[in-house]
């Protein structure tokens, strides 16, 4: 426990108020990502997988124009390199950690772009302010969205996913809403009232089925499907057989039958 790392002061700020973390992007003008921040957030998210006392994440930005654009390029100008070392997590902490078997929310406002869009896309819910606008528009930049070329064309129509790839346009709140990348959109004074609601009521629900969910997503993503379904029912994956294993799945049974809400220990 001692290699946690939740820095209050610098680009990358947290606050945690029981199970909850909120991390916040706050690098002036535009929140864009360099290596260095990168690398924080990838400590801070891992601290976050680790600290067994925690449950949710928020990632948000801090001003109401940006959420954040990317790659800084003004960092890449100055000799950060586009294949350096992003940290632990890759680029942004987030898309490339392993085993992060806790829910995250990302509570989008303002512009949310390349980079940042992949980072949004890497939170398992996202909440946006109805001034947010999106885009990937690394093609003008000579480059590929490799992240957001692997993810999109999975969680919407292919077809809507390569028109955002190859084109570059930005699109808005509710287009974002129609094609399912967001959860709802709210208004920018309640965007962040409302991830931490949505917080939590994860904060509130049972740790050991949340991690079984994700790692099956996760690994099932390139599985047959009965494949991952006899991973799952003969408990070869470590979170499932924890959960079939813990004290959390009686008491669900057990609070069913007394018609009570569980206590969740997540044990």
């Amino acid at each position: 426990m001692n290699d946690l790392f939740f820095p209050t002061e610098g680009p990358i700020k947290t606050r945690r108020e029981g199970a909850i973390l909120e991390v916040t992007l706050d690098r002036p003008k535009a929140n864009a990502i360099d290596l260095k921040t990168s690398r924080i957030m990838g400590q801070v998210f891992r601290s976050f997988r680790d600290d067994d006392s925690l449950r949710v994440a928020i990632i948000r930005a801090e001003g109401e124009k940006f959420f954040c654009p990317g790659w800084d390029l003004k960092a890449a100008a100055d000799g950060d390199a586009v294949d350096g070392d992003y940290g632990v997590g890759g680029f942004g902490g987030l898309q490339e950690l392993p085993n992060l078997n806790k829910p995250v929310i990302a509570a989008v406002n303002g512009i949310c772009c390349g980079g940042g869009l992949e980072l949004a896309i890497s939170a398992d819910l996202i909440l946006c302010s109805s001034n947010a606008t999106f885009a990937l528009p690394e093609i003008r930049s000579g480059t590929v969205a490799d992240a957001a070329s692997i993810k999109l064309p999975k969680r919407m129509p292919y077809h809507v996913a390569m028109d955002l790839l190859l084109t570059g346009r930005w699109f808005d709140a509710e287009e974002a809403l129609r094609w399912g990348i967001v959860k709802e959109i709210t208004a920018p004074e309640d965007l962040l009232p409302k991830a931490w609601e949505l917080a939590r009521l994860l904060e509130s629900g049972p740790p050991l089925v949340y991690a079984a969910i994700k790692e099956v997503v996760r690994e099932a993503e390139n599985m047959r499907f009965q494949d991952a379904l006899n991973r799952i029912t003969k408990r070869q994956m470590p979170t499932v057989d924890k959960l079939y294993s813990s004290e959390d799945q009686l008491e669900g049974a057990r609070a069913f039958a007394e018609k009570r809400d569980p206590v969740w220990k997540g044990r």
